[in-house]
């Protein structure tokens, strides 16, 4: 029940640590679902066509770079819409996994890795950690880190000192990208699959937990616990409680709009 409730919220913090760098540049990344789709996707894929376990990660890593890019080509160069182009990442790649599933393994459902294929169950954890360290020192550590939060607080600051804001945007949205993607690979691995949906909307409450977290790196870790354990307490309820499956599995999705609301209805204008 430890290992799941540590794995769960790993998980979740991963992805919420890269949606909170595309936050606090400026940018919601609407699309980390489908970015952690395409991460899972290529990690399994590397690891069947001969990949090891830490390098499969890593192409799907660099593979999250290419929807980060394609958002910031929408939402920052042509200035569409961030919502509208992060639903439209998460359905571009739903179709494109479901279409190079068919093309190279020729089905379009679950692509299973050999036995022992997978990662460990506490290499997660380990990755999570490193990532809150990282992502922590990066955005308060570092002059890149400072002006990425600048370009999403104050950005005509760094237009009047002749800073590029898109540029910092761009690398929030590429970090995001990147750690979705990685989230993706670790959990696809985890499972020793790929599964159609496999995400199971994580991305979206991964979107909850960086604003219930109140955008601090400590904060999404205490968030995403929170969620993990509802997680791990909702598989587990399936065996103990005579409870639809659906109905259990949905508490998250539940939670996830009850966190919203909340968050709206508690938070007071602050100027």
């Amino acid at each position: 029940m430890i290992a799941q409730i540590f794995q769960s919220s790993a998980l979740l913090l991963i992805v919420a640590l890269g949606g909170l760098v595309a936050e606090r540049s400026g940018v919601l990344n609407i699309g980390l679902e489908g970015m952690m789709t395409i991460g899972a996707f290529v990690a399994v894929a590397a690891r069947v066509l001969g990949a090891t376990p830490i390098a499969a990660v890593l192409i799907a890593v660099l593979a999250g770079v290419v929807p980060a890019l394609l958002f910031g080509q929408f939402a920052l160069r042509w200035e569409a819409n961030p919502f509208i182009v992060g639903l439209a990442i998460n359905l571009l790649a739903a179709g494109a996994v479901s279409m190079l599933s068919e093309a190279i393994f020729r089905t379009r459902g679950s692509i299973r890795l050999p036995t022992g294929g997978g990662v460990p169950i506490w290499s997660v954890s380990i990755v999570a950690i490193t990532v809150l360290a990282l992502v922590w020192i990066g955005l308060y550590q570092t002059v890149p880190g400072l002006r990425l939060r600048v370009a999403g607080e104050e950005p005509n600051w760094l237009r009047a000192n002749a800073v590029g804001v898109k540029r910092y945007r761009l690398l929030g949205l590429i970090v995001s990208g990147m750690l979705a993607a990685a989230a993706g690979a670790l959990l696809a691995l985890r499972i020793g699959a790929y599964l159609p949906n496999v995400s199971a909307g994580r991305g979206w409450i991964a979107l909850v937990i960086i604003y219930l977290g109140y955008r601090t790196p400590p904060g999404l870790a205490a968030a995403a616990l929170f969620f993990g354990l509802v997680e791990a307490a909702a598989v587990r309820a399936q065996v103990m409680v005579a409870v639809p499956p659906t109905v259990l599995l949905s508490l998250p999705y539940v939670l996830t709009v009850i966190a919203f609301v909340t968050y709206a209805a508690l938070r007071p204008n602050r100027g």
